[in-house]
């Protein structure tokens, strides 16, 4: 089976999906973290985030892979450890104007369907039941207020040392959603047949058990 989680930034999709596929024993794939590996490298090669002829460019020395550890799952850029490089405030204030590109999701979408045809499989990004896997048989699209959001990238952030005001995390929440939401390539919307599940006041343990048992729900029907 195919769980594809959407949603706005810092709405709990890449913590709340690696919750499921542990309890399904599911193989998860971060595809945001893929998309920040690619916006990393192109700050550090200098090249603009919206500098589509350049960014393109930078696709062919771009290779991402994923490991699982005891503190979860690691990101390697060309077998470099970037987990917690790519979730710094330069690449996450960036990262949708790279994601914006044609190509890089273009190339990004292929590597994540070739991912997800291995077998069982939880993504989540913003355009996973709309684009990537339009197929998946369980789609979530989550999403929590904006005050929300940043009181929980505030407390991520401190627990990783970054300090940044919540204030300041709001308006960068804020932009982010109006990029997101507003791009010409696979905009972030929520699909047709997708589940809405507004997070805001629940627990991170609520959410994955309502999406368990979504996913209970379907499986019934499937071999019914």
């Amino acid at each position: 089976m195919q769980i594809a989680i959407d949603g706005p930034a810092s709405a709990g999709k890449s913590t709340v999906a690696k919750l499921v596929a542990k309890q399904l024993n599911y193989v998860y794939c971060d595809t945001g973290a893929m998309y920040r590996c690619v916006t990393l490298l192109v700050l550090r090669r200098g090249v603009a985030p919206d500098d589509a002829a350049a960014v393109t460019a930078l696709l062919k020395d771009v290779k991402i892979s994923f490991k699982p550890s005891a503190d979860g799952q690691l990101v390697f850029l060309n077998g470099e450890d970037v987990s917690l490089t790519i979730r710094q405030e330069d690449v996450t204030n960036n990262a949708s104007a790279v994601a914006a590109i044609p190509a890089v999701r273009t190339a990004l979408t292929d590597q994540q369907r070739a991912i997800a045809d291995a077998g069982n499989i939880v993504m989540d990004g913003r355009d996973i039941g709309t684009t990537v896997l339009p197929h998946a048989e369980l789609k979530v699209f989550m999403v929590a207020s904006v005050e929300e959001r940043a009181r929980r990238r505030f407390l991520d952030n401190q627990e990783k040392g970054i300090d940044v005001p919540v204030e300041t995390l709001e308006k960068e929440i804020a932009a982010r959603d109006h990029k997101d939401s507003t791009r010409k390539t696979s905009p972030l919307k929520q699909a047709a047949d997708a589940v809405l599940l507004d997070t805001t006041s629940l627990s991170i343990e609520e959410v994955v058990a309502k999406i368990v048992s979504l996913y209970q729900e379907r499986r019934n029907i499937a071999s019914n």
